[in-house]
């Protein structure tokens, strides 16, 4: 009865109600000319703005799911290749060991990070340990230099680290990782920088949520003779017999640069699972977040909307009553 009666009163008063509304006063700063004004007023351009925001969000969205199946595809080429490399220094640490507490002169902090970013902390974790072990290593009468691997760890050391940074690498990942481009770069490294340990920061993966940061260390030829002459866990070099014309020293040094290239090819491929396992877990939470930013939008898309439909019968009830009484 009330709707039937609300048409008839508009039948009734439809020739006496201007063809062009009374819009109301924006809050916009900035006048609007008449060609721009809106029939509906301010509730039709708060209405718009949540469907623009809603619209923005469902873009990120799509995205985000699209940055996460890209991550989950380079994670399942990438993992494969860091299990099997697992196996190439084990035997290194088998027989020279991996010593991180050894006291020398001279170190240098190998940082590897990723390039891109949208990954989770991983690059943040290598930075923060790698500061840690050249404040532990540093010393009126020892040294101790960078070099980095990747544009993150570039870009946070560069700022308060700049005098101690030896050499910058970027865009390793550029080409598919494998070893012969690895064992170019350790070669580049070894011939550019003078030490007595090596210590190599990266994430090793476990799982696409679970990464740890770890350090492997590789001594100079010097130095594990050093520690083998002092009886330590190196002592047992002694037991091997030498076969060949080469003296202790070459074998050694041979040694030593092969377990650096295997060390840093195993280090940089864990790096790169960590990265892409951190990028699918930080993406997954972004696509969460913006599925509940959406349901807000939308919740108050609809108040909004049915807000301004309830605000137009009231007016129209209201001068319907008024020019019948």
């Amino acid at each position: 009865m009330a709707m039937a009666a609300l048409r008839r009163e508009g039948r009734r008063f439809a020739p006496l109600i201007s063809p062009r509304p009374i819009t109301a006063v924006r809050s916009s700063p900035i006048a609007p000319s008449h060609e721009d004004e809106c029939p509906i007023g301010v509730r039709y351009i708060s209405t718009q703005v949540v469907r623009n925001r809603m619209k923005s969000v469902k873009n990120i969205q799509k995205i985000t799911k699209a940055m996460k199946m890209v991550a989950a595809s380079k994670l399942r080429a990438v993992q494969t290749k860091a299990e099997n490399s697992r196996g190439l220094w084990q035997p290194f640490t088998a027989l020279l060991g991996d010593l991180p507490s050894v006291d020398v002169k001279k170190s240098v902090v190998v940082t590897i990070s990723s390039d891109k970013g949208l990954c989770g902390g991983i690059n943040s974790t290598s930075v923060k340990i790698s500061k840690g072990i050249h404040k532990l290593n540093s010393g009126p009468e020892k040294e101790t230099q960078y070099v980095i691997l990747g544009e993150k760890a570039k870009a946070q050391l560069i700022r308060d680290s700049k005098k101690d940074i030896e050499l910058i690498i970027t865009e390793l990942q550029k080409n598919p990782l494998n070893y012969t481009q690895v064992s170019v770069l350790a070669d580049e490294i070894l011939k550019n920088v003078e030490f007595d340990a090596l210590r190599i920061v990266f994430n090793k993966f476990h799982s696409v949520v679970s990464f740890v940061p770890t350090v492997s260390t590789v001594l100079s030829p010097e130095i594990v003779e050093r520690e083998a002459e002092s009886g330590g866990k190196l002592g047992d070099l002694d037991n091997y017999e030498v076969e060949g014309g080469e003296t202790k020293g070459e074998i050694l040094q041979n040694l030593a640069e092969f377990q650096f290239s295997c060390v840093m090819f195993n280090a940089v491929l864990e790096n790169a699972c960590s990265e892409q396992g951190a990028r699918m877990s930080a993406m997954d939470s972004s696509s969460r977040n913006a599925g509940d930013m959406l349901d807000r939008l939308t919740l108050t898309y609809n108040r909004t909307r049915q807000a301004s439909i309830t605000t137009e019968l009231i007016e129209i009830i209201s001068g319907a009553s008024a020019l019948e009484g």
